[in-house]
Formats: structure tokens, sequence, C-alpha cells
């Protein structure tokens, strides 16, 4: 498959360039960063975001799922800004190329976070990653951007990576736990709540 750092740097020839889908340059577990650098592809840089595109295609999931048209015009910009940072991890060093995750990007997701808690009912309790069917997928993007998060912080201890990176991916777990919640709300279905053992024991005591 063509490396993220040459698919990216194709993009703003997209329209007049094809991009082969099979170069044959990773079949001996190697793949390409944005300026040619070589690296397995086990490394951490690639493990950071490779599973930041995997969260991109986790909330892909539930957008097909079905969302409420709001809610999914908010995952969709998500979206764009996930490519952008997958763009930024799979670039080491400077690159005025390549686009990069900013101040901008994260204000964007806490007044999402604000305005879509605005409409829901306090959080008193735990709650399972369930409900509708969007909203699961929602749970299950989180659960991935959480993984995407852990990786990046461990390639940040090894090599340099912009901190705004590690703020948005942060950022970005707690928005896709209040999308989640949202998209219940919205499509008529409860947040399903976690019983504790102890609550569990209790209710068979009274039955």
């Amino acid at each position: 498959m063509v490396p993220y750092g040459e698919a990216i740097g194709t993009l703003p020839l997209a329209r007049n360039l094809s991009v082969k889908i099979y170069t044959r340059t990773g079949d001996t577990g190697e793949t390409g960063l944005f300026g040619g650098q070589r690296v397995p592809k086990d490394s951490l840089r690639v493990h950071a975001y490779g599973t930041a595109d995997e969260c991109n295609a986790a909330v892909g999931l539930a957008r097909a799922a079905g969302l409420d048209a709001a809610l999914d015009a908010l995952l969709a910009q998500v979206q764009s800004q996930l490519f952008v940072v997958g763009a930024d991890l799979a670039t080491p060093g400077e690159s005025v190329n390549i686009p990069r995750v900013g101040e901008t990007e994260v204000t964007f997701l806490e007044r999402a976070i604000d305005h879509l808690e605005s409409g829901l009912e306090p959080l008193r309790q735990f709650i399972l990653p369930a409900g509708a069917p969007a909203a699961a997928h929602l749970h299950l993007a989180r659960t991935v951007c959480r993984r995407a998060e852990r990786w990046a912080v461990s390639l940040a201890q090894a090599e340099p990576v912009s901190p705004t990176v590690l703020t948005y991916l942060n950022r970005l777990s707690d928005f896709l736990f209040v999308a989640a919640r949202a998209a219940n709300a919205l499509s008529g279905a409860s947040d399903v709540p976690w019983v504790s053992p102890r609550q569990a024991a209790k209710s068979q005591d009274d039955v």
C-alpha cells in the first residue's frame, strides 16, 4: 500500500496525478515516512499514526450507522482532522508542505463538547459502551483514540512530537464519549448504566 507519508505528499497533486495502490516497497516490512525516511512497520511512529487511522475508520463506521445531521457534520470534521493528525505523526521534523494539528482543532473539540453536553442529562454514574448502534460505534472509536494517544505518548518519549497532537487526542476521546451519549439521546435510547456487583447483589436480595 502507498506509505502514509508518501500519500500525504501527493495530495496537492491529486487532481492531476493518480496514486498507485501497491508499490511493492513495503514487502520487506518497512514503510516510508514523509521526507523519504524508511522505518519498520512496527515502529512507534507507525503504530501512532496507524492507530489514528483506525480511529478515523471507527468514526466512519459510526457515521454509517446513521446519525442526527448536526452530529454527523461534527464527526465529518473530526474525520478530516484525524487525517491531519496522521499526517502530523507521519512527518518527523519540520515540513512546510504538511498540515499540522493546532489550537484551532483543539478549540473546535472543546466547543463541540460544551455544545453537546448542554443538551444531555448530567452524568451521575458510570455507563457501559452500549446503546444505539451509532453510539456503540462511537464508544469503540473512543477506545481506539485512547490507544492512539498511548502510542503517541510512547513516541514522544523517544522522538519529538507536537504537544498539540497529544492534547488533541486527549480531547478527542472526551468528545467521542460525549458524542456517543448524544447519539443515544438523539435516537431515543438511554445510556446503559454500569451495575456494580454490590448493587447487583442487593437487587437480588430485594427480589
